[in-house]
């Protein structure tokens, strides 16, 4: 049994005992209600008869009744909470499981912007959408960390820093399954009771938009005063018999000054109870990330860092902070006690002045943590999508956009493709090795040829977001990517499908000219595909003339077999195929990649299987 298979088994072992203590609870928690169904409707009627017969027995019936009533409700509730806590676990380990399958359905659908036409690769290598990469390998939860991880993968220009940096974060992160399960169950325990994606950003916006006044220290002297001379008087009043007069009229002051100025206080009650929910779910995952201990894994403990770093401003310090001032805060909500309290002690000012520095400790620290936990969700997509795939590898990231002669500009061994099922994918070995040098693929239809471009593609872009790629080695230097594989016309901009691939190959051509750029790594999907076999090759002819020899390699696959002989004019040029066979009336393909080119062609031989004339 492979490495791959046993976490496979084991993850459905884990999902198989979890559901099972599903069911466990559940009936547990139908045997509390039973009981306190039975305790309501027994002690009511034993209430009402020990009342009637026995007098003051009634009394301890009914006391027994409630104490049994408070007992069985506490259990109760524990027991929701369970349920609730491992229906999230239930969920995430048979995510889990489709994701290593590939069940689409039970892969959560990843909510993001539209995809944009003009991105040199989002579309034709299937980056984002339904069915992508970003789907299967997003565990993110906040809007921000989604994001992170989508910009990751469609970065226009590898980033060599931020590659080695990601990578030595996987290899910390990888083997930390029990931390990141916690860390994803934290996140999914802050939306359990909505499906809306967390977003700090806006709460971040709240506190920039914060419009209430600035309340000084010197402007809680005046109250305290009063305050303070309510008291005296008080004191007066009942020990040296001073006229009840002085503290009414202390009072009285207190309380208008209190009214004048209330605008000062601004909405206390309204915006300690907002910052109080919006943190509290916030901190649910903060706080996780505060009391971890990081060990020997320096650079986690690092990201991690502005959660612990400073003792008095930490999450969970900051959190207590506000739950005290909207738990005195919600008296505002019953007007009589509030005056009444204020006209005593300038409870609002205070509050108001408490809320307003927790504001700023908020407003200051609360993007870098924000930061750190979006990196760290994108890092997990990442690291889960490694851990899932234990076969997959990280590759080697060269320095140079012309390596000695001795490496090569791109190699792989075992090239698989991520989004094909583990048990139908077929790998291959391949590699480039020099600047200019342009891979023609010829092969029969369904053979395998845009497959295996979009194979070299999607391993490119997991290799320049710093994650493990789907082959047994890989190494490669730094390119900038462009593909022209899924071209669709635009009935809305009046553009033919034809026109759209030309409009696409010249921003091809564009981008080539960009010398202070990476070189260009291009993926051309049968080209001029939208026109008549003469122009078509005229045109294709002059196209790959255009691109040998220039700071870019790439591979591009074609129906037309008299492009092949384009190899004999320029070394440069390389011809691979995919071939196929008929065996016993069907059309058998291997998708293996061979050198040279396709000797044969399967136009014909499909027309005739399904049955169409041919002649």
């Amino acid at each position: 049994m492979n490495d791959r298979q046993a976490r496979l088994e084991a993850l459905e072992r884990q999902s198989g005992r979890l559901e099972r203590r599903q069911e466990a609870l559940e009936a547990r928690a139908s045997q509390y209600s039973g009981l306190l169904i039975m305790i309501v409707i027994g002690g009511c009627v034993v209430t009402i008869v020990a009342l009637t017969a026995l007098h003051l027995f009634g009394f301890i019936f009914t006391l027994a009744a409630i104490v049994a009533s408070v007992v069985v409700i506490r259990y109760l509730n524990q027991v929701n909470a369970s349920i609730s806590r491992n229906r999230i676990w239930v969920q995430m380990k048979k995510t889990q499981v489709a994701r290593m399958q590939l069940d689409w359905e039970a892969i959560p659908a990843v909510s993001e912007r539209s995809e944009t036409t003009d991105h040199p690769f989002e579309i034709d290598l299937d980056i984002t959408g339904e069915r992508s990469l970003h789907q299967l390998i997003n565990t993110g939860v906040s809007v921000e960390g989604v994001q992170r991880l989508r910009d990751w993968l469609l970065a226009p220009a590898p980033d060599i820093e931020a590659i080695r940096r990601r990578q030595g974060l996987l290899r910390e992160l990888t083997p930390l399954s029990a931390f990141r399960d916690k860390f994803l169950f934290h996140a999914l325990f802050a939306t359990r009771y909505g499906s809306d994606q967390l977003s700090g950003e806006a709460l971040v916006e709240w506190l920039k938009k914060d419009d209430a006044p600035h309340i000084g220290r010197i402007e809680l002297i005046f109250p305290t005063i009063l305050s303070g001379l309510f008291f005296l008087t008080l004191l007066s009043f009942l020990f040296a018999h001073l006229s009840v007069i002085y503290c009414i009229a202390l009072l009285l002051l207190s309380l208008l000054w209190f009214l004048l100025r209330g605008k000062k206080r601004g909405n206390l009650f309204v915006d300690a109870h907002y910052l109080r929910i919006a943190f509290e779910r916030l901190n649910e995952i903060f706080g996780f990330l505060e009391k971890y201990r990081y060990g020997k894994h320096s650079q986690l403990r690092q990201l991690c860092e502005p959660f612990y770093l400073y003792a008095d401003y930490r999450p969970s310090v900051l959190m207590r902070r506000l739950s005290r001032i909207a738990t005195r805060s919600e008296m505002e909500g019953t007007e009589i006690v509030w005056l009444l309290v204020n006209a005593i002690i300038p409870l609002g000012f205070y509050l108001a002045y408490q809320l307003q520095e927790c504001k700023k400790r908020v407003a200051k620290y609360l993007p870098t943590w924000l930061d750190a936990w979006y990196e760290l969700e994108a890092l997990c997509s990442l690291a889960n999508f490694a851990y899932l795939n234990p076969d997959y590898t990280l590759p080697k990231i060269e320095l140079n956009d012309r390596p000695e002669k001795e490496c090569v500009l791109f190699e792989a061994r075992g090239l698989g493709h991520p989004l094909l099922k583990h048990r139908e994918k077929v790998v291959n070995d391949f590699a480039m090795h020099d600047l200019g040098e342009v891979m023609l693929i010829t092969g029969s239809n369904m053979a395998g040829k845009s497959t295996f471009l979009r194979t070299l593609g999607i391993n490119l872009c997991l290799a320049y977001a710093g994650a493990p790629v789907n082959a047994a080695s890989l190494r490669t230097a730094l390119f900038r990517l462009y593909a022209s594989i899924k071209v669709s016309d635009s009935i809305a901009d009046g553009y033919s499908y034809f026109y759209a691939e030309v409009r696409r190959l010249k921003a091809l051509l564009a981008a080539l000219e960009q010398a202070d750029q990476p070189p260009l790594f291009f993926l051309i999907d049968e080209i001029y595909r939208g026109t008549n076999n003469r122009e078509r090759l005229i045109g294709s002819r002059a196209y790959v003339r255009a691109l040998v020899g220039h700071r870019c390699v790439g591979a591009i696959s074609t129906h037309d077999l008299e492009l092949v002989t384009l190899s004999e004019l320029f070394p440069a040029i390389k011809n691979y195929h995919f071939r196929e066979e008929v065996r016993r009336g069907k059309m058998i393909f291997e998708y293996r990649l061979h050198t040279g080119p396709c000797p044969t062609t399967n136009a014909l031989k499909i027309m005739k299987l399904e049955g169409l004339p041919t002649e």
